[in-house]
């Protein structure tokens, strides 16, 4: 056990989606992202801009990844930023794909190892540690697209393991200007110091340059949907992250460990985008954004099992603190990069934490399973101007803010083949990035969220799985604006929907796998009375993925994915909406290790089969981003 409360997450009575090391090398994935579409509920709005993180759709809320509603996490540690382009933007491309050991999409704000940002859900990355095995996936295909990984495994020593893996992805991209590359890396280093004392040190550093062709109206997508708005200027970005982290681990007892850390993450973001109106006279102007992050970090945990009343209860306590600084500058009126007036802001935006949290599994009988967590945060911040701003704004002290998050749940396994559950979990979220420093928001309250579930699962024979939950989310004391810089609590959104999955592996040759979810998500206060009862933006009513891989031939694999995302409202007032789409992805691998001698298979994967036409994610009339369209790629595993 090295990372907090992974001793937990197997037998919570929280809903949750889980993926090994194989499920992800089975689905040769060049971006983490693609597989969240076999998670019941979620959804990825694939801006397809370079350097720009996607929004994520979760459990009803569709701003994850631009926004407090989706959490992640590598190895314990927060992958979201406080104060960039948006209050808890997150990018996943700073993993490599082959170096995760497991990932666990936890549904709603049910985690009480984590606090801000995952109102909607949470992502856990773990990293690959301890083994022997060096690993690669080489690929290219159409648009000029190339995708090299490596993983390696190896013991240096009888006290001393390394693991390590890069990826070197470029393209040329579908669209206009829109070619792209990133180089990332990431090592870990563990040294066993004693019989009970365990270090490791790890590093992940990420290079990342591209060009952008924006957003279309929706008339120039329906002319020409992989075209350029030809008043887009020369879009792009620019990225550079570090992070480096060490880790103490020390055995009190057979089945109890006391775990440390402390890390620091460095990143500067730059992005330039052109923005305007849908009409065809509007002034469409190149904006600059920077963001020059650091980010320091400290934590310890207690994690164990023991028995209580000779029942087993598996618990982890802990304490954590973060700081994060942003240098944070943003320019209009660009001519072609070219600055043209003094920055509109140019400051620091500085967020600080302090959090206790504890959860607990207690097994009372097979039919009173419990699942609690507490969880306390502190949050304070300041604002400080460092140059000339035109127009500017208010920048100041963070209020302090305190947050208590109780989360519960009841697993019972009535029978051997059926398990219930049921749940209650409190979320919140702080107000979105600069508005928390406003002088006139320094009396808001967090944002809380309230979920309720029931669900269950049935295993009525031997590798066939069924899982449903309905689930309920009020969101309460949400923010709104009454004038300029000046904000309260008011608003309450209601979500509901009903999530299945089943899965079935008759034998080792098959396997099929299906997810589905419907969802509502509407407004039940806010200051704009016409807005109540108006669907939540960006929300798909139902998803559907169903995905087969078949082996007719034992080194022959065919594999097959059906996804369909349903339409969602593209607009406050619910009166756009996206056109639902369809698509179909096949792949076909030979095994090759016959004539190689080391585990390894060719494949060829087809995305978008039909190459259907669609929107990937549908903002407004001004604001359109084309989905990719057919694409081919052909590659090679290699094993060790």
């Amino acid at each position: 056990m090295v990372v907090k409360g992974q001793r937990l997450r197997a037998n919570n009575a929280f809903s949750s989606t889980s993926f090994d090391t194989k499920a992800i090398k089975d689905r040769r994935l060049t971006e983490v992202e693609q597989i969240f579409r076999e998670v019941p509920g979620m959804n990825v709005r694939d801006y397809n801009l370079s350097g720009v993180a996607n929004q994520i759709v979760i459990r009803g809320f569709g701003n994850g990844g631009h926004g407090g509603d989706l959490g992640m996490v590598i190895d314990g540690i927060p992958l979201n930023e406080a104060n960039s382009h948006a209050d808890g933007y997150v990018d996943t491309n700073v993993l490599v794909p082959l170096e995760i050991g497991a990932m666990t999409i936890y549904r709603g704000p049910v985690s009480a190892l984590y606090g801000n940002f995952n109102r909607g859900g949470l992502i856990a990355f773990e990293t690959r540690k301890g083994g022997r095995y060096w690993e690669g996936d080489v690929s290219g295909g159409g648009f000029g697209t190339g995708d090299a990984q490596v993983a390696l495994g190896t013991p240096l020593g009888s006290k001393v393991q390394l693991n390590a893996a890069a990826q070197a992805f470029r393209t040329d991209g579908f669209r206009p200007q829109s070619d792209a590359h990133r180089i990332t890396a990431a090592a870990r280093l563990a040294l066993a110091l004693s019989d009970r004392l365990d270090l490791s040190v790890s590093a992940r550093g990420q290079h990342a340059r591209g060009e952008s062709p924006g957003y279309l109206t929706l008339a120039q997508y329906r002319a020409d949907p992989y075209g350029i708005d030809p008043r887009v200027q020369n879009d792009g970005s620019s990225k550079d992250f570090a992070t480096l982290r060490a880790d103490l681990a020390y055995t009190l007892l057979p089945d109890v460990r006391l775990l440390a850390f402390a890390y620091t993450t460095q990143q500067d973001f730059t992005r330039f985008f052109t923005r305007g109106a849908v009409a065809p006279t509007a002034i469409w102007r190149q904006r600059e954004e920077r963001y020059d992050r650091s980010v320091y970090g400290v934590g310890t945990s207690l994690n164990g099992a023991t028995n209580l009343f000779d029942r087993r209860l598996d618990f982890v306590i802990g304490l954590e603190g973060f700081s994060e600084d942003t240098q944070y500058q943003f320019y209009d009126d660009l001519n072609f990069r070219r600055r043209t007036a003094p920055a509109q802001f140019d400051r620091t935006l500085k967020l600080n934490s302090v959090s206790a949290f504890t959860e607990a599994n207690l097994v009372i009988d097979p039919l009173l399973q419990l699942s609690l967590g507490l969880r306390y945060d502190r949050f304070t911040g300041d604002c400080t101007v460092d140059g000339p701003e035109q127009p500017g704004g208010n920048c100041g002290r963070f209020r302090t803010v305190d947050n208590l998050s109780p989360k519960a749940g009841i697993r019972s396994q009535i029978t051997p083949w059926l398990q219930l559950r049921t749940s209650y979990a409190q979320g919140f979220a702080l107000p979105e990035a600069q508005a928390k420093f406003q002088t006139g928001a320094q009396g808001l309250d967090p944002n809380t969220i309230n979920q309720v579930e029931v669900g269950g699962k049935l295993t009525p024979t031997e590798g066939l799985e069924l899982d449903a939950v309905v689930y309920r989310v009020d969101s309460s004391d949400e923010f709104a604006s009454t004038a300029p810089g000046v904000f309260v609590n008011f608003g309450k959104t209601r979500r509901r929907g009903v999530e299945a999955s089943a899965l079935w592996r008759p034998s080792a040759a098959v396997e099929l796998r299906a997810v589905y979810a419907h969802a509502t998500s509407r407004v039940r206060q806010n200051l704009d009375p016409l807005l109540i009862g108006k669907h939540v933006t960006g929300v798909p009513r139902d998803t559907l993925t169903i995905y087969a891989s078949v082996r007719p031939l034992p080194r022959l694999r065919l594999q097959a994915t059906y996804r369909h995302v349903g339409s969602y409202a593209a607009d406050a007032a619910s009166t756009l909406f996206s056109p639902a789409y369809d698509i179909v992805d096949v792949g076909v691998s030979y095994d090759l290790d016959r004539w190689l001698r080391v585990p390894s298979r060719a494949y060829l994967n087809v995305d978008n089969l039909f190459d259907t036409v669609y929107a990937s994610t549908f903002n407004s009339l001004s604001s359109v981003g084309t989905g990719a369209p057919r694409f081919v790629r052909v590659g090679v595993q290699l094993g060790f």
